[in-house]
């Protein structure tokens, strides 16, 4: 069993290292970390730089202020790292809005620590990248085949969402909402997740970065199915914020809205995370998308229909 102290930055990686059974491993976590439930005990390693109540608009405005001045969006807690002694810090160079950078902590630690730690960075923008990070932190924490056992038990469940739909030739159109104010939808892994539960993501593109649109683009494809899944919120949080759509001119008018296909689902605890969970994901979308051949359970928990 691997001795190494892990201090975790991003929370897939928390996740990733809980599930490859190393979690008595982890020393330190960042300010986001909070699954399993357990990890929310160890001592916080990371801050962001701007209060956790603002709006979607706010939020946005705040991070491109730091951005453009050459800030940055969270701090590395170096004194915490110090004292915890890690041997292992894992982190992530796939949005410097999400979670802490690999250049933020490279700063923070050079010449820093007494030892040289092992900083591990995560940059997946699909879902075989998902499986290669879990791959990777598996070999660096000397847990391998544990590695290989937690994918093949997770490509179990995806061939088996593929393969009940295999013969399935209808695939409504899905829009993924991952930002409220300004309007953003969902890239990366998602486009590809929607297509294994069985629709058609429109106006992002697989394995790349999630992109602004403007409503008039939203209301031209008039999607059958709309997923709001901002990126760090829970159902709870979304809920708060979804007058910001309900008062787009004409959004009553949609497709999705008319045939009561609007969904909320909880972006924070599953979308939004490269870890284990996505595949979660791909069972919460699959019951959302088709309902009649898929009842995993998460309604309630994972998403909620949303009817005006």
């Amino acid at each position: 069993m691997s001795s190494q102290r892990i201090i975790s930055l991003l929370p897939a990686a928390t996740e990733i290292v809980c599930a490859l059974g190393l979690e008595e491993n982890l020393v330190g976590r960042s300010h986001e970390c909070d699954f399993p439930p357990a990890v929310k005990q160890l001592p916080i390693c990371s801050e962001a730089n701007f209060p956790d109540n603002l709006s979607s608009a706010a939020i946005d405005k705040k991070v491109k202020e730091l951005l453009s001045d050459a800030l940055s969006v969270y701090t590395v807690k170096r004194e915490v790292i110090k004292e915890l002694n890690p041997d292992v810090v894992i982190t992530q160079a796939q949005c410097e809005v999400c979670a802490v950078s690999l250049q933020e902590v490279e700063e923070a630690l050079e010449n820093y620590l007494d030892k040289q730690a092992h900083i591990v960075s995560l940059q997946p923008n699909s879902l075989e990248d998902i499986f290669d990070n879990i791959r990777e932190v598996a070999a660096t924490l000397d847990v391998t085949a544990k590695g290989n056992q937690l994918i093949e038990d997770l490509q179990e469940r995806v061939d088996i969402v593929r393969h009940k739909l295999k013969f399935n030739e209808n695939k409504p159109t899905v829009a993924c909402i991952e930002w409220l104010e300004p309007l953003m939808v969902s890239g990366n892994w998602m486009p590809e997740l929607v297509g294994i539960a069985g629709g058609a993501s429109v106006l992002a593109e697989a394995g790349k970065h999630s992109p602004f649109v403007q409503w008039v683009d939203i209301q031209l494809q008039d999607p059958e199915i709309i997923i709001v899944m901002p990126c760090g919120f829970s159902i709870e949080r979304t809920m708060k914020e979804m007058d910001i759509l309900l008062q787009l001119p004409g959004f009553a008018d949609l497709k999705a809205v008319k045939n009561d296909r609007l969904y909320i689902t909880d972006g924070n605890q599953y979308f939004n995370r490269p870890g284990p969970r996505i595949v979660d994901s791909i069972e919460i979308l699959a019951e959302i998308i088709n309902p009649k051949q898929f009842m995993f359970g998460y309604e309630g928990d994972g998403w909620i229909k949303f009817s005006l």
